[in-house]
């Protein structure tokens, strides 16, 4: 497997908690209180920020790399 594709997963993660919330959807109980998956959205956000800060630490590395000079 690349070193890339490690990257991916927390996007992939991220896209999969917000289709959740979509699809479960949201509705009004009886007694007036709202049902909703609300924890998938800061879940989401984390992951994409995960997968952001990867992605930074990913081209921090290639780009040191890049800079020596080779043997």
């Amino acid at each position: 497997m690349k070193k890339y594709a490690l990257n991916l997963i927390p996007f992939v993660i991220g896209l999969g908690c917000f289709i959740s919330f979509n699809i479960i959807g949201s509705k009004v109980l009886p007694n007036g209180t709202l049902d909703e998956p609300f924890f998938l959205i800061p879940i989401a956000c984390m992951f994409f920020a995960i997968g952001i800060v990867g992605v930074i630490g990913r081209l921090i590395s290639f780009y040191i790399k890049s800079k020596q000079p080779s043997k």
